[in-house]
């Protein structure tokens, strides 16, 4: 069954389904006020110490939050993966969705590839995907690691991250969906590239469970997992 990610929000809503990785958990981005106010009075519960740590975390998702709902992002998943050095490794995978009525989205696509691909710093690639033509571009850049909570003073702390992005297309569709990882682990970017590369393969604009219609013009979901979704990461 299709679990729908998020309801409609404007008069046309982009339809396209995906598979979630192993070791990555959905992160709503439209929790209910009473998921929040009871979260709230739990941690008005905690200790002083412990409460202090929580309240930072609280900050941080709802920054994120914020920060992906403002940028039209339609799902997003946090993995965490066991390191080498017996921690863990975190990643944040995006989903969102650009539009181009009326445009040849091939075309437009095209024209997002050449933009990357003339950035020095970028690593681009065409993918030729079950869902039609995209494109890989990979990076390493400074910005907000994600799953890192801001300092006691409240800023945020920067460090260098891995970034990919795919962005793909398909017949008659009008929609390119831009799917991105980022993590702060540098050294494990062949795998994390290996995970992006599986997502996009499952990346699919028809509904891989047809007999089960959802409702509306069209959902954003997440697809069953099976072997080609799952993470090299086992």
């Amino acid at each position: 069954m299709t679990e729908l990610w998020a309801e409609p929000t404007s008069s046309r809503v982009p339809a396209y389904w995906y598979g979630i990785p192993h070791g990555y958990l959905s992160l709503d981005l439209d929790p209910p006020v009473e998921q929040l106010t009871a979260l709230v009075n739990r941690i008005l519960g905690l200790p002083e110490e412990a409460r202090a740590q929580a309240e930072r975390v609280l900050r941080f998702y709802a920054g994120v939050v914020t920060t992906l709902n403002a940028h039209n992002v339609q799902g997003c998943a946090i993995g965490l993966h066991p390191d080498d050095e017996g921690g863990f490794t975190s990643s944040v995978l995006t989903f969102s969705t650009v539009s181009a009525p009326g445009v040849n989205a091939t075309l437009v696509l095209a024209n997002m590839a050449v933009a990357a691909a003339e950035d020095p710093d970028k690593d681009v690639q065409p993918l030729e995907l079950p869902c039609g033509t995209g494109f890989l571009a990979a990076e390493t850049r400074r910005t907000v690691a994600p799953g890192v909570p801001p300092e006691e003073d409240g800023s945020l702390h920067e460090e260098p991250v891995w970034q990919g992005t795919i962005a793909a297309t398909g017949p008659g569709t009008s929609d390119i969906v831009v799917v991105q990882l980022v993590t702060p682990a540098l050294e494990m970017a062949d795998e994390y590239r290996d995970v992006l590369l599986a997502v996009g393969h499952s990346v699919s604009f028809y509904d891989p469970s047809p007999a089960e219609k959802t409702s509306g013009a069209g959902s954003v979901g997440q697809a069953g997992t099976s072997d080609e979704t799952r993470s090299p990461f086992g």
